[in-house]
């Protein structure tokens, strides 16, 4: 699907984007643009990537049209991993996260259908289902705009994928942990008995590709994730790093948090169907088209995906870090 194409990707130094990128080089694409503000974290990313050849780096910001539509010019496929999406960031400063992740949204939806762009895949999060947060607020109306564009363009068609917390992003807790247990330092909590999500760096670009390669316009890819509470993987990282318990330090739950967070609610899941065992599919409803494309598989058999249904023992959240790369 991607030899000899040219893709996209905006907020493509992240760590998402980095792991996307090394998995789309190996299909042998004409040209990988990552589109992004931070020039350092470009030249940091070429770098890395022994300045690969068919990597191009292009400096712009998402809230600029004219930067995006320029970006777009000729791609074949575009990967939106672009957002503000730190919540504490994003509620003291809520007109800068609706700039980037509503209009900013909105530009990539204008720009790729200008320029007959094929496909389009938003990476959104859990914190968009029943948002009680600015981030998540606004990664609800960037989910809506993408899915509504496929009404927009004959030539272009949009998906979505929903993630949960990615396991060693930038700015996540695993790192902090293990960066307060080196230092020795006490561990802080926000909540002794918050739940989240996880998945690695490896199954969140699983889940990108999935929606990228078999998506027809206007579904939402969700995979099944596993879930713990924050205050397990403290301890499991704690026996593994120091080898006995350490103090913890409840900081209180930050503003617009929950505590617990949900992939698929109540409203979805009438209309989210099964699509194998390691995936859903959201359906919008009244769609005709797709109810016949996916009329083969079986509905969701819950009425709500929540984060505390199904928790993770200690020894599996264990191999969980094993399989991220943070437990030798």
């Amino acid at each position: 699907m991607f030899k000899d194409k040219t893709i996209l990707v905006t907020g493509g130094t992240g760590s998402w984007g980095k792991t996307l990128t090394r998995r789309l080089l190996l299909e042998q694409p004409k040209e990988i643009r990552i589109f992004s503000r931070n020039e350092y974290a470009q030249v940091l990313m070429a770098r890395e990537f022994n300045g690969h050849k068919e990597l191009r780096f292009v400096i712009g910001d998402i809230r600029d049209y004219g930067a995006v539509e320029a970006a777009c010019k000729g791609a074949d496929y575009v990967f939106h991993l672009a957002a503000l999406k730190h919540v504490p960031v994003c509620e003291f400063q809520p007109e800068e996260a609706l700039k980037t992740n509503v209009l900013g949204t909105e530009n990539i939806i204008r720009a790729s259908i200008a320029q007959k762009v094929a496909k389009v895949i938003d990476v959104s999060t859990d914190k968009a289902v029943d948002p009680t947060n600015t981030y998540g607020m606004t990664k609800a109306i960037g989910e809506k705009l993408m899915i509504r564009a496929n009404d927009l363009s004959e030539d272009t068609r949009f998906t979505c994928i929903r993630g949960g917390n990615v396991l060693g992003t930038n700015g996540s807790v695993v790192p902090l942990f293990i960066n307060q247990l080196r230092e020795g330092r006490e561990l802080t909590l926000t909540f002794r008995e918050m739940t989240r999500f996880f998945l690695t760096l490896s199954q969140a670009i699983d889940l990108l590709l999935k929606a990228a390669t078999t998506a027809i316009g206007g579904e939402t890819f969700v995979m099944k994730m596993k879930a713990c509470r924050i205050v397990d993987i403290a301890e499991v990282l704690a026996e593994h790093y120091v080898g006995h318990r350490v103090p913890f330090k409840e900081i209180g739950i930050r503003p617009g948090e929950k505590l617990h967070e949900v992939l698929v609610s109540r409203y979805e899941s009438p209309y989210t169907l099964q699509y194998s065992d390691q995936y859903f599919v959201i359906l919008p409803p009244g769609s005709n088209d797709l109810n016949a494309r996916y009329a083969g598989l079986n509905p969701a058999v819950f009425s709500e995906y929540h984060s505390n249904a199904s928790l993770l023992k200690k020894p599996e959240i264990t191999e969980m870090l094993k399989e991220g790369g943070f437990l030798t």
